[in-house]
């Protein structure tokens, strides 16, 4: 356009277009023809229709321009126009792709918490071999710090079992013998012997694989506005173009300027704008998303999070920090010692632990400048009951009333009241005794984030209906739904249970958020109409999910659904600029003018016409960038 005069110019633009359309855009071809065989029309056809058309017209007035000139018809060419929309559409393609390709990661990270390898019990002697080797009855010998490789049944000792994969809880439960255990989950304290179950097809991580891999693959593509229109556009555009040509030719005979006016119908038709619309729209508002904490990992989120009016939230490390801290102590009324010289011996227990509890006792009270220099002789752990340790010649206990009772231990009523206070409060208590008394307690709750409460209102300010799920028990979940104003609960459920509950939500005609921060979450991450992690979850959660929330702050759940909202309009917009370019287009194109104002469809015109409804697009999806959310 604006260099004119290039020696060979349509020769070289020729050359170019011939790899972009017949090798890169070969698939818009193969797909028109498709659809065409069953009487069907799509954005694909006008794609192939006009880049075909622009190549073909263009081709021949290249190489016979005096076909066109004989005639006074000067034999302009359409080339940038074909290479230009195929680029912009296989862009638009390659981002939407490499977003779905990310997905199969969750599946990988679910994959690695099954080991290679289980120690197998054959005839009395332990054998290593690949999990693949372990069959239904077989006895598998599980040590402290390792993955449970299947599904089975303790039948030797005892130990305190990491569940957060399955039930999304931090604390570990303690498992002895005759309970079940699961494979993918950790061994932290003790170690046991476990007869198979299961099969590794049918164990819990398996179901929760397929799961994962059902929900991904299920749910059917959002049926975009563009498919809509295109669906009455493409016949329109392509039964203009037969009337134009048929029109010029019946009316005044003019066979040559008909086919001109055809063509320049097909290739003004061709929306350049539309490579533009959605995905302008979308870069802005993906870059304005990462600025507010908010990782929008695929385009559709944007269209998705819109739409969504049921927001299910998980508990643990959603609404909740996910990590036990100390809420309270109480130490026994009569004791003569000073209290600092009894933290610095549960400090010098708790260091050599690597219970989440322990590691709570010993994060507080370090925050708090203190340190421990104490010796720990004949330290041991009890699984399902605590910790021991021999300080200065006297023998402590860190455990759980099962141990006090057990040992019979007196416990103060003063000590004793407050433990039932914080018990009655939902959190944890451990007690710190020597072999006659109990000398205090410690309490732990995993604490509700700050910004929960706040955000939940402001989701249920905005009309959309909020549900609680959680691996934890009936009493816990209520605590916690009460702190937060949550009225929908559900406890006790396992993935399956989560998954099912989004299921039924959508059956209802809801279109459904879900947001959690564990593995026991991809599942229901990948089945909801839109899956929100937390940024500190783990990854096979985040690899589920669509969105993420860098922060792990509820507060942009609605950051993200007005962020949504005003991209989804900025879109329509643009929508609205390209295709209304054409329509107006095509009227010029077809020589509607040309009888008043002897005015036909100048081709300079056209580019400059093209060029400025991309800018006008551009421009307004920019607009975004100042958006208040």
């Amino acid at each position: 356009m604006f260099i004119p005069n290039i020696p060979f110019a349509n020769y070289i633009m020729f050359g170019l277009t011939i790899p972009i359309l017949f090798w890169s855009g070969s698939q818009f071809f193969v797909s028109a023809v498709q659809k065409i065989r069953y009487l069907q029309t799509n954005m694909d056809t006008l794609v192939a229709l006009g880049t075909g058309t622009a190549f073909v017209f263009s081709t021949l007035n290249t190489f016979f321009p005096d076909i066109l000139l004989s005639r006074g018809l000067q034999p302009h060419v359409y080339f940038e126009t074909a290479g230009v929309l195929i680029t912009f559409i296989l862009l638009g393609k390659y981002l939407e792709e490499r977003a779905k390709m990310q997905t199969s990661t969750a599946i990988e990270q679910l994959l690695i918490l099954q080991p290679p390898t289980v120690c197998i019990l054959v005839n009395g002697e332990e054998k290593e071999l690949p999990l693949e080797a372990a069959g239904l009855d077989d006895i598998l010998v599980v040590r402290a710090g390792e993955c449970i490789p299947l599904d089975g049944e303790i039948v030797e000792g005892e130990a305190e079992i990491d569940e957060s994969m399955l039930t999304g809880e931090p604390l570990p439960v303690s498992k002895s013998v005759g309970a079940e255990v699961i494979g993918g989950t950790i061994t932290q304290l003790g170690s046991f012997n476990m007869r198979v179950t299961r099969a590794s097809e049918d164990t819990v991580l398996s179901k929760i694989i397929k799961m994962v891999e059902d929900a991904q693959n299920s749910e059917a593509p959002v049926q975009k506005l563009v498919d809509k229109i295109s669906s009455i556009f493409v016949p329109a555009v392509i039964l203009i173009a037969i009337l134009t040509f048929v029109g010029w030719w019946a009316l005044g005979g003019e066979l040559m300027r008909g086919m001109v006016a055809a063509v320049a119908v097909l290739v003004v038709a061709c929306p350049c704008a539309l490579g533009l619309a959605t995905p302008t729209a979308i870069m802005v508002g993906i870059g304005q998303g990462a600025k507010h904490g908010i990782l929008i990992r695929q385009a559709l989120a944007l269209e998705k999070a819109a739409q969504i009016d049921t927001v299910v939230l998980d508990k643990t490390g959603t609404i909740t920090e996910g990590q036990p801290q100390i809420t309270g102590v109480q130490w026994q009324s009569l004791l003569f010692i000073q209290f600092k010289s009894l933290e610095e011996i549960i400090l010098a227990l708790e260091s050599k632990s690597e219970h989440p509890i322990a590691k709570a006792v010993v994060n507080a009270f370090k925050a708090q400048g203190m340190t421990s220099n104490l010796d720990v002789e004949d330290y041991k752990t009890l699984p399902g009951r605590g910790v021991s340790g021999v300080v200065k010649g006297q023998l402590y206990f860190l455990s759980n009333l099962k141990l006090v009772e057990e040992k019979k231990i007196a416990l103060p009523q003063d000590v004793g009241n407050k433990a039932k206070e914080f018990l009655e409060k939902n959190q944890t208590v451990i007690y710190f005794s020597n072999e006659k008394v109990v000398l205090g307690v410690v309490a732990f709750s995993d604490s509700i984030k700050p910004s929960s409460r706040a955000a939940i209102k402001t989701l249920q300010t905005a009309g959309i209906k909020v549900h609680m799920l959680t691996g934890d028990n009936k009493q816990a979940a209520s605590y916690v739904a009460r702190q937060v104003g949550i009225k929908n609960i559900k406890s006790d459920v396992l993935p399956e249970d989560k998954i099912a509950f989004i299921e039924e939500l959508q059956q209802q005609g809801k279109h459904v958020a879900m947001v959690g921060d564990g593995i026991n979450d991809a599942p229901a991450l990948a089945k909801a109409n839109l899956g929100i992690a937390m940024n500190s979850g783990t990854d096979v959660a985040v690899e589920s999910a669509d969105v993420v929330l860098r922060h792990s702050d509820l507060q942009h759940i609605h950051t993200l659904i007005q962020l949504s909202k005003k991209t989804t309009s900025v879109i329509r917009q643009n929508l609205f600029w390209a295709f209304g370019y054409n329509v107006l287009a095509i009227p010029v194109a077809v020589g509607l003018l040309y009888p008043f104002m002897g005015i036909m469809l100048n081709p300079m015109i056209a580019g400059a016409a093209m060029a400025m409804s991309s800018v006008s697009v551009v421009s307004n999806s920019l607009r975004l960038k100042n958006a208040t959310l």
